[in-house]
């Protein structure tokens, strides 16, 4: 059965791309993706799982990639935006490990993915998977429906619930699936920081059918609602699975 196009490859290359460049800037935000690289760490060390072989996907920065290297590790890393595509057959096999980190939100075949993955890793090999889950940015939420009024566009991506990431892992054939969620909450001035932060992030909207842009009224009304000094959000989900 082929999975329903709900985002666009393209406009997801292009942010990923984008994000690349706006990462250049000193000051450019990082919080997500080096809160889930650091939970990695946590997790590799509760687990006491120390990885040989392995694959870090999505990382800006390198702090988990390089920890694992300073371990004696042979680890290769890969994005979207330099050719890797998690919805196809990965090109490596006997991976020990498998970091993704805030790449699998935007998939159109999560449960292909996730498949693909398993397949790269030897018997006993680990994959934690990192994304934004549901319940992430409620502030926007709430900013981007009095803006569009009684005809609500599709703005914000669907995501994943624990539960949800814990059947998937059951679909995908992991043994011990393990799905949990923590909150990252960060305090913005505007809403338009928001939206910068996030399009710095690669977490913009993708949407295959996105709403139309918002007129100079609509904009007024998000900002309003959104207000300043507003606490926005994040829902961290983790899957955790083991090869057989």
């Amino acid at each position: 059965m082929t999975a329903p196009i709900i985002f666009d490859p393209a406009r997801r290359l292009a942010a990923r791309r984008r994000m690349r460049r706006l990462q250049l800037a000193a000051d450019a935000p990082r919080y997500v993706l080096d809160d889930m690289a650091e939970d990695v760490i946590e997790r590799l060390a509760f687990l006491r799982h120390s990885p040989r072989k392995g694959l870090v996907v999505g990382e800006l920065g390198g702090t988990l990639a390089g920890a694992l290297r300073s371990q004696g590790a042979d680890i290769h890393e890969g994005s979207p935006e330099t050719g890797l595509d998690e919805e196809r057959p990965l090109p490596f096999a006997g991976l020990d490990f498998i970091a993704s980190l805030g790449t699998l939100d935007a998939v159109n075949d999560l449960p292909g993915a996730l498949l693909h993955a398993r397949g790269a890793l030897a018997p006993g090999g680990l994959l934690i998977a990192s994304l934004i889950g549901a319940g992430s940015l409620p502030a926007l939420r709430a900013a981007m429906l009095a803006a569009d009024g009684e005809r609500p566009a599709p703005r914000l991506h669907p995501m994943v619930d624990v539960r949800a990431g814990a059947q998937l892992l059951q679909r995908a054939g992991y043994a011990d699936p393990v799905a949990d969620g923590r909150t990252l909450t960060v305090r913005f001035a505007s809403l338009d920081r928001l939206v910068g932060d996030l399009r710095a992030q690669g977490l913009g909207n993708v949407l295959a059918r996105p709403g139309p842009p918002l007129g100079r009224s609509a904009l007024a009304a998000a900002r309003l609602s959104f207000g300043t000094e507003t606490e926005e959000m994040f829902e961290i989900i983790t899957l955790t699975g083991w090869k057989h």
